[in-house]
């Protein structure tokens, strides 16, 4: 894939993706699960499969189309192998899936009904406000996050009881639950679909410019997952090796001949440290093993 179609097939994805938000918001859509892509392999097809089931299940059949047409856009390539395109389907299901106050409250209703009214539990989960006030549309949601950032309010945290053990807990999680229909129109979702954007973008252009880097690209995803500081910091450490590493590789900035090694280096050095202190240490120790004079020789 040229430089040039892939940001055509980035540019559709974005289409797509407000797309597929006003037709869910809207309720334009039938419900019936889209199909998936042809030539997809057995194995491949299974995890896709599950993974349409599973954004219904969170969001809508159109949420699940967007998955899929994200994904054709790899299916068939000769570039891509089944193993490839079977963790791009398994991962990019799971960050599409991704944990919020609603989701949390969505999986507490299907424990309910898997156990049975009698198998009430009750689950403590602590939150920042601006990861609640984030879940909502962001008009609304703007306009609190900037109150709260003045009162100096944004990093205080709170905890949410998410229980099924009477009849009140379990109208309140059904309440929580049914804001999945603003959840497309969220901040955290803007976010969300900016990063995978981002990610598939990242693996085009390692086909492209180095093709022995691109699983190590692939599976960056499993950098960032679950919600609060554990979150955050797996985003920023994302952001980091990305626009310190890869990018420059590809972009012919840096010479940097194994980019999944530097990757696989940078991403031992990280640690739960808000400056990122060890992961930047590494980075820099990786560019300085370069030759002098090599950094314009890439891509």
């Amino acid at each position: 894939m040229t430089s040039e179609s892939a940001t055509v097939a980035d540019d559709d994805g974005i289409l797509s993706s407000l797309r597929y938000l006003f037709a869910d918001f809207l309720g334009d859509e039938d419900g019936t699960p889209p199909l998936l892509p042809e030539g997809l392999p057995e194995s491949v097809a299974a995890v896709a499969s599950d993974a349409v089931h599973l954004l219904i299940d969170y969001q809508s059949a159109g949420y699940a189309q967007l998955y899929v047409d994200r994904l054709r856009r790899f299916v068939g390539r000769r570039d891509v192998d089944e193993a490839m395109l079977s963790e791009i389907a398994q991962l990019m299901a799971q960050r599409m899936a991704y944990e919020d106050p609603i989701r949390i409250a969505q999986l507490k209703l299907l424990e309910l009904d898997d156990k049975g009214a009698q198998a009430g539990s009750v689950d403590i989960r602590r939150f920042r406000f601006d990861e609640l006030v984030g879940a909502l549309p962001a008009a609304v949601a703007e306009p609190v996050l900037d109150i709260l950032e003045w009162l100096g309010w944004t990093r205080r945290t709170v905890k949410v009881r998410f229980s099924t053990r009477n009849r009140f807990s379990i109208r309140r999680l059904k309440l929580e639950a049914a804001l999945k229909r603003w959840r497309l129109f969220s901040v955290r979702y803007a976010k969300e679909r900016v990063w995978v954007e981002r990610w598939l973008h990242m693996i085009n252009r390692s086909l492209a410019k180095q093709p022995a880097a691109a699983l190590a690209v692939i599976r960056t995803a499993t950098m960032i997952e679950g919600y609060g500081a554990s979150y955050r910091q797996g985003l920023a450490d994302w952001h980091t090796i990305i626009d310190d590493l890869a990018k420059p590789t590809f972009d012919g900035v840096l010479a940097l001949p194994d980019l999944a090694g530097a990757i696989a280096e940078a991403r031992a050095a990280a640690m739960p440290d808000p400056r990122q202190a060890a992961l930047k240490r590494k980075i820099a120790e990786i560019r300085a093993r370069l030759p002098a004079g090599t950094s314009a020789a890439a891509g």
